[in-house]
C-alpha cells in the first residue's frame, strides 16, 4: 500500500460513464489480474469442497474405511488452507484496487477543479463538487473491488455446474437453467434502482448546497430574520431527500429480500430432487451431501454476482457525475500571438445570436430562457470560446487582459472580498466612490456602517443581505469603468423601489460607453436605449421596450409574466 496515493492518475477517458469505468478498471489492470487470479482460485477451492467431503462419506463413512476417512478429510483441510490463504491475498489485493480507484477520482476532481478555477463556481453547485468527493468515490472503489469476487463467482459456477452434470445430467441442468433464471429475476430490480439512486444524489447535491449558502450567510439570515424561513426550506427539501432515500431503500430491500429468497427456494428444490435421486439409487449419499453444498454454496455465489450488477449500476450514476465535472473546459486563454486591439468606441458582436453591442448605448437582452441570455453574456466576454467579434476581430485572437479592461462581465456569483470596504470596492477616490454607490442605489449600505468606507467587511460579505451584496457588487463594477460593461441581472435580490432608483440612475452613469443589462425586469427595460428580444439563443426582436410591447406578443408575455 505504500505507493498511494498516486502522484499521477493519468488523462482519464470521460467520453461516457462506461469508458470512464473502464479506464479506472485499465489503471488497476496488473493488480486486478492479479487479485481476479486469487479470486477464481479462492472460488473454486470453495467449490471443490463440498465434492471432497463427498467423497469423504462415500469412501470414509459408508465403507466403513478409517484411513480413506482420514485421507479425504486431509485432503479438505488442505483445500481449507488454500482457500484462506488465497483469500487473505485476494483481500489485500482488492482493497488496494478500491484506494486506488478511490483516491485517483478524488486527484481527478481536484486537478480538474484546480484546472477550471474561477469558471468552477458558474459551471457546478458547490454541493456537487463535494458529493463527488465524499460518495461517488466510495461508489467507484467498490466497482473495482468487486470485479475479481464477480469473476470468481462465474468461475466457481462453472465448476460446480459442470460437476453435477458428470454426477447427474437432471441435476446439473436444474442448476444450468436455474442460475441465469434467477440473476434474471434479479436484474429487474436494478433499472428502478439506478433511477432512483440518481435522483437521491442530485437532490443530495442540492442539499449540501443548501447547507453551505445557509451556513455562509446565517449572521445575515439572523439580523433580518430569515433564519426561520430558510430553514423550513432546508427542513421540507431534506424530506424530499429522505422520500428519496425511503424510494432507494424499498428498492434496495426488495433486491436484497430477492437474493436471498430465490437462492433459498433454489436450494430447496435441488435438496429435494438430490433426495429423490438417493432413493431411486441413482446417486450416493456422498453425492447428496455434495450435491447440497455445492447448492448451498450457489447462494453467495449468486449474490456476489447481484451485488456486483448493484454496485456497477450505482457506480455508473456516479461515473456519470464525475464525467460532467471532467467534460468542464476552463475560461479560454490568450493567443501566443494576439491580434491588434481594435481602438476605442468598438462594436461588439456576437454571430450566433446575432447581437450587436454598439458603443455609447444602453442595450437590454430579454429572453425567454433567462440561461440564453446568461451564454450571450459569457460569449460576449469571452468566458467562453465562440465566434464573438469587436470591430470584426475574433475576441479569440486578442490578448485576453486587454480585453478584460476593456469588456467586463459582472455576475451575480462574483464574491466580495474580505478587507475595508473601499478596498473591496477597487480602492477608488471617495468621490468615484460615492457616484458608484449612488447610481447602485447602495449609499444607505455604507451610512449604516460604523466606520463607513473603512468598515472591514467579512469574506462574501456575509454581513449584508443578498440584495446588498448585488448593490455593492454593481458600484464595483461601476468603478472600473470598462469601455463595455455586461451586467446579469443586476437587480434580481433589490426591491421595486430601489430597482427603479438604479434603472434610471444606470443610463447617465455610463454615458457615452456601451453597457448590456441581461434581464426581464420591466423598470430596468424601460430604461434601455435598445432592447433584444432573444429566443431558442436568437435575437427575433430588436426595438425600444414601448415598440417591443407593441409588436411583439413574445416579448410581451415573457416581461408581464415577469411584472405580474
Amino acid at each position: 500500500m505504500r505507493d498511494l496515493p498516486r502522484n499521477d492518475p493519468g488523462v482519464a477517458d470521460h467520453r461516457s460513464a462506461w469508458r470512464l469505468l473502464w479506464w479506472m478498471v485499465s489503471r488497476v489492470r496488473s493488480k486486478l489480474a492479479v487479485s481476479v487470479l486469487l479470486g477464481i482460485v479462492w472460488m473454486c477451492s470453495a467449490a471443490l469442497a463440498p465434492a471432497l467431503i463427498g467423497l469423504a462419506v462415500d469412501r470414509g463413512v459408508t465403507a466403513r474405511d478409517p484411513g480413506a476417512l482420514a485421507t479425504w478429510s486431509a485432503a479438505v483441510l488442505a483445500l481449507g488452507l488454500v482457500q484462506a490463504a488465497t483469500g487473505i491475498l485476494r483481500h489485500r489485493y482488492g482493497a488496494h484496487n478500491w484506494l486506488d480507484t478511490a483516491y485517483g477520482t478524488v486527484q481527478l476532481t481536484v486537478r480538474q477543479s484546480a484546472r477550471i478555477g474561477a469558471a468552477l463556481p458558474r459551471r457546478v453547485s458547490s454541493g456537487e463538487v463535494v458529493s463527488v468527493g465524499t460518495s461517488d468515490i466510495d461508489q467507484l472503489g467498490a466497482a473495482t473491488e468487486i470485479v475479481d469476487r464477480a469473476i470468481g463467482a462465474v468461475a466457481a459456477i462453472a465448476v460446480i455446474t459442470v460437476i453435477m452434470l458428470n454426477t447427474s445430467t437432471q441435476l446439473g441442468l436444474v442448476v444450468l437453467i436455474g442460475v441465469p433464471l434467477l440473476l434474471g429475476l434479479v436484474a429487474l430490480l436494478l433499472r428502478p434502482l439506478q433511477r432512483h439512486q440518481e435522483a437521491y444524489r442530485t437532490r443530495q447535491g442540492k442539499l449540501t448546497t443548501r447547507a453551505a449558502d445557509i451556513v455562509t450567510g446565517l449572521r445575515v439570515l439572523r439580523g433580518v430574520g430569515g433564519e426561520s424561513l430558510f430553514a423550513s426550506g432546508y427542513r421540507a427539501e431534506s424530506q424530499e431527500l429522505r422520500a428519496a432515500g425511503v424510494r432507494v431503500g424499498r428498492i434496495g430491500a426488495a433486491l436484497e429480500a430477492t437474493q436471498v429468497v430465490l437462492p433459498g427456494l433454489f436450494l430447496a428444490l435441488v435438496t429435494w430432487l438430490g433426495a429423490r435421486l438417493v432413493l431411486a439409487g441413482d446417486i450416493t449419499a456422498g453425492q447428496l451431501v455434495a450435491f447440497y453444498g455445492y447448492t448451498a454454496f450457489l447462494v453467495p455465489l449468486l449474490r456476489n454476482l447481484t451485488e456486483a450488477a448493484d454496485k456497477f449500476a450505482v457506480a455508473v450514476v456516479s461515473a456519470r457525475r464525475v464525467v460532467r465535472l471532467l467534460d468542464l473546459v476552463p475560461d479560454p486563454a490568450s493567443p501566443e500571438r494576439p491580434a491588434p486591439m481594435p481602438e476605442p468606441a468598438a462594436v461588439l458582436a456576437d454571430p450566433r445570436s446575432g447581437l450587436l453591442v454598439r458603443p455609447g448605448v444602453l442595450t437590454a437582452i430579454a429572453a425567454s430562457d433567462p440561461a440564453d441570455a446568461a451564454a450571450i453574456a459569457e460569449r460576449l466576454a469571452r468566458f467562453t470560446d465562440s465566434e464573438a467579434r469587436l470591430d470584426g476581430v475574433p475576441l479569440r485572437d486578442l490578448d485576453l487582459d486587454l480585453l478584460r479592461s476593456r469588456v467586463l462581465l459582472a455576475e451575480n456569483e462574483a464574491r466580495l472580498f474580505a478587507g475595508p470596504l473601499r478596498e473591496t470596492l477597487g480602492g477608488a477616490e471617495d468621490a468615484l466612490i460615492t457616484a458608484a454607490l449612488g447610481t447602485a442605489a447602495a449609499e444607505d449600505i455604507v451610512d449604516a456602517l460604523p466606520e463607513r468606507l473603512d468598515t472591514a467587511v467579512a469574506a462574501r460579505g456575509r454581513e449584508f443581505s443578498g440584495g446588498q451584496q448585488q448593490r455593492l457588487r454593481l458600484a464595483r463594477a461601476l468603478l472600473a469603468d470598462p469601455e463595455i460593461l455586461i451586467l446579469v441581472e443586476p437587480t434580481s435580490a433589490v426591491d421595486a423601489h430601489t430597482e427603479s432608483r438604479i434603472a434610471a440612475r444606470l443610463g447617465p452613469a455610463r454615458a457615452g460607453r456601451a453597457t448590456v443589462v441581461c434581464t426581464t425586469s420591466p423598470l430596468v427595460l424601460a430604461h434601455a436605449d435598445h432592447v433584444a428580444y432573444v429566443e431558442d439563443g436568437k435575437v427575433i426582436a430588436e426595438g425600444t421596450h414601448r415598440e417591443l410591447l407593441t409588436a411583439e406578443p413574445r416579448y410581451a408575455a415573457t416581461v408581464l409574466r415577469q411584472e405580474s
